[in-house]
């Protein structure tokens, strides 16, 4: 099954370094107060649900006219990856939306704890390793990364973002995670 992914291309790659250049997108979010496990789980299901047809799409939003039950409308494909967050004891997740949709076609989330947002194009400093999901191993590759960006004289221009790939049933050394920074445009 081919998911679409995030659109970007590589300005240079000094393994396991790279440095992108992202495309404008959309993405879905939802922030949740919690640990990482806790948190990122809630906050999961909330965008899942809404990219399954917990939305605003439908043309008949009566609900008295489906047995008390909300209908299920339009459904959005999943996107990879998905990000994660780390702000103010809280945790967010991320989806990007497809390429296809923009602000004014996107479907409204009936769930509140979910905004929707145009990111602008944005460079990033990015480590990818592979391993379990794990906290320890998101903090070694951050900072690995911090190192790597201060060594080469970049500036970072945004918080650390973790970003998972694949899903729960791979094998752990075929997971694909990274670590993203945002960094200044260097005009030269």
């Amino acid at each position: 099954m081919a998911i679409e992914k995030a659109r970007y291309a590589v300005v240079t790659a000094h393994e396991p370094f790279e440095i992108r250049d992202y495309e404008p997108h959309i993405l879905a979010e939802s922030i949740v107060a919690g640990d990482l496990d806790d948190a990122a789980s809630r906050a999961f299901n909330r965008l899942f649900w809404f990219i399954s047809g917990d939305n605003l799409s439908c043309a008949d939003r009566d609900i008295s006219r489906h047995g008390g039950q909300r209908p299920i409308c339009e459904k959005i494909k999943m996107t990879s990856p998905v990000e994660f967050y780390e702000g103010e004891g809280n945790w967010a997740v991320r989806f990007i939306m497809p390429a296809s949709y923009t602000l004014e076609n996107l479907p409204e989330p009936m769930d509140f704890g979910i905004t929707v947002r145009q990111v602008p194009a944005q460079r990033r400093a990015v480590i990818h390793y592979s391993s379990m999901l794990s906290f320890k191993s998101y903090l070694r590759s951050r900072s690995m990364l911090e190192s790597w960006i201060e060594s080469i004289g970049l500036i970072s221009q945004g918080d650390p973002i973790w970003v998972r790939y694949r899903e729960p049933f791979v094998p752990w050394f075929l997971r694909r995670n990274e670590v993203h920074i945002p960094i200044r445009f260097l005009i030269r």
